[in-house]
């Protein structure tokens, strides 16, 4: 009797739910900003496949009479190079992702912790590089001439493998959402810090992690100024390098009278600038586009739950 009481009254509380016009607006307006936000990615893929004489003549359409592959083949035809860019960028992105998630969370922990005596030296030292910064020519002087790594893809992972605002982020979650009393019990039952901090915060600090994983995983992912300023080598270029390169490659043979005629036939008889260029993007974006739906519901929860107090 009281479950089919209890039943009843729900019933009765959904009957008195109506939408109101305000929500019916609200909804409008959502539906209308994603339409407005999706519509400029799906022209970039129809781009991609557009013939380069059409998007010439009538400028880019949704609804192009002519296609053509010309645009990715100009991309795709440097086959083994950008299978080997494509490494170099997933390697330096899982290396420095982990590198900086494990550096930054055991620095967030140790200046969360209120009994730790450098914590406020280590906070304010934390800041320093945010204000303060010794320019490009600095970096490049000491990476390459004392420290000697001019051509290793230690300067694609080490300069973006910690970031003042993460560090912030993550000692925020840890001093907001995970109990100090979880961590004091563990210290009187005889666990020292390492053993705090990996068995019993760190599986806590997940969501967050997963947050400031997936913006430092799109930093490395998108990252081309350091490898052109550092690496030489062709089997060390990551992906945006490549990609960066065969555009310039593009753009000498569109303002090349003396291009040889194999080379715009090899092209399909014309130079494929705009098409080019669309995939291009796409082979920058289309990984993190994959795996961004499945990380999204910790990127909201690691940035949100950790700024307010549980």
């Amino acid at each position: 009797m009281q479950t089919t009481a209890k039943h009843a009254r729900a019933l009765k509380t959904a009957d008195n739910v109506r939408i109101g016009p305000g929500q019916i607006i609200l909804t409008l307006l959502v539906i209308l900003f994603t339409v407005f936000c999706f519509a400029p990615v799906l022209l970039v893929f129809i781009s991609a496949f557009t013939d380069e004489m059409y998007i010439n003549q009538h400028g880019f359409s949704f609804f192009p009479a002519q296609w053509s592959m010309n645009g990715m083949n100009s991309v795709l035809r440097y086959g083994g190079q950008l299978l080997q860019s494509y490494g170099v960028t997933i390697f330096v992105t899982l290396v420095g992702t982990f590198l900086g998630l494990l550096i930054m969370s055991m620095y967030a922990y140790a200046i969360s912790r209120p009994g730790f005596k450098l914590s406020r030296f280590l906070s304010i030292f934390l800041l320093i590089p945010m204000l303060f910064n010794g320019g490009q020519l600095a970096g490049y002087i000491v990476f390459t001439s004392w420290y000697g790594l001019k051509d290793s893809l230690l300067l694609l992972i080490l300069p973006l493998c910690v970031t003042t605002m993460n560090v912030i982020i993550l000692r925020t979650y840890i001093a907001n959402s995970i109990p100090g009393e979880l961590m004091e019990a563990a210290t009187i039952d005889g666990a020292g810090d390492y053993r705090t901090f990996f068995q019993i915060t760190l599986p806590l600090l997940k969501p967050s992690l997963a947050a400031v994983g997936f913006m430092m995983a799109t930093a490395y992912w998108n990252d081309w100024q350091n490898a052109l300023l550092y690496i030489v080598s062709n089997n060390k270029k990551p992906l945006q390098l490549l990609l960066i390169n065969i555009q310039k490659s593009i753009e000498f043979l569109l303002n090349n009278n003396n291009v040889p005629a194999a080379a715009r036939a090899a092209m399909g008889g014309t130079i494929p600038q705009y098409s080019s260029t669309m995939a291009t993007v796409i082979v920058v974006i289309g990984p993190i586009m994959v795996v961004y739906p499945f990380f999204q519901k910790y990127f909201v929860k690691g940035l949100t739950v950790g700024s307010v107090k549980g």
